[in-house]
């Protein structure tokens, strides 16, 4: 073990805690600036917001901010770099993510849910009565198309669906390997979408980008699935989508809010809830464990993370 002194935002998994403890010294400290003294490496996850204010009252010698997760929008990156602080996240979801979407997406579609909710209380005659949504054959419409947005459009393959896209920019060769097609605005792809997939970060522009004016304008009926970042979707609008008619059904396992879950959402029984879950795993959860621990470990040999988000020292 090194002398290196690594802090940690909050409690970790024990296993995970001890992998990080062969490569230093390791404390829990939140944000406790005094607490942070001396420590060269940060240790956060989504749950940990690491905004302006707290990196503005870290000591200098924290270099390095280490997320785990390959989303980055719980950290004020300009404030990090501004400070010349590196950030790293864990880009090893993407396989596992893209299964829980089309989990839920398929859960929602036939209302898997409400019909266990009824089986459950041994109404078996009240389940069979469910409808659901036809899912193959329909045009699924993911907004952001990277690599999450891209391995859902592969498993969309298998049940024979038109694949249409929305982002900042085409991209050709996706389309020509996917059989995709790209939609200039997100208008369009509401518009001509049976079921939309949010698989985009969360940026300044992304922010509500599902809000009353873009709900306005999808599919009378769509269905309408979240696994990106909770506020993408401006709940509360999309509470009055669905109450009108206007949605068909929702599947979110992110929230706006989270972990508080807007309490209008669940009296929606054609609404599907899960706990944000996307890399809920074993497998995955070890993958991100051992690229969190490669990263600190390579920030220690080499000053630099191999996951790198943010061009600092560069």
């Amino acid at each position: 073990m090194s002398d290196v002194k690594i802090t940690l935002a909050g409690p970790l998994p024990p296993a995970l805690r001890q992998g990080i403890e062969q490569l230093g010294q390791v404390t829990v400290a939140g944000t406790d600036a005094d607490a942070l003294t001396g420590s060269s490496v940060y240790v956060a996850t989504p749950m940990n917001p690491i905004d302006a204010a707290v990196i503005e009252g870290l000591p200098d010698s924290v270099r390095l901010i280490a997320s785990i997760g390959v989303g980055t929008d719980h950290i004020d990156i300009d404030a990090a770099t501004a400070r010349s602080i590196m950030v790293s996240n864990t880009p090893v979801v993407t396989e596992d993510t893209a299964d829980l979407t089309f989990t839920l997406l398929l859960a929602t579609c036939r209302r898997l849910t409400r019909c266990e909710q009824l089986l459950r209380d041994d109404d078996w005659m009240g389940a069979q009565q469910v409808l659901g949504h036809r899912v193959h054959g329909k045009t699924l419409g993911i907004v952001g198309f990277g690599d999450i947005g891209q391995a859902v459009a592969r498993r969309a393959a298998g049940f024979n669906m038109k694949v249409i896209y929305h982002g900042p920019r085409r991209k050709p060769e996706a389309e020509a390997a996917l059989g995709a097609e790209y939609c200039e605005s997100l208008e369009a792809l509401l518009a001509q979408s049976d079921i939309v997939s949010l698989n985009c970060p969360l940026t300044s522009d992304t922010r509500h980008l599902i809000n009353a004016a873009s709900l306005a304008s999808i599919k009378a009926g769509a269905v309408l699935i979240n696994t990106g970042r909770g506020a993408l979707v401006h709940e509360q609008a999309l509470v009055d989508a669905l109450a009108a008619g206007q949605l068909g059904a929702a599947g979110l396992d992110v929230f706006e809010f989270e972990p508080e879950v807007t309490p209008a959402l669940k009296a929606f029984d054609n609404v599907t809830l899960l706990p944000h879950i996307g890399s809920a795993t074993g497998e995955c959860r070890m993958d991100m464990a051992l690229r969190l621990i490669g990263n600190i470990k390579t920030f220690i040999s080499s000053g630099a993370p191999a996951d790198l988000c943010n061009p600092v020292g560069l």
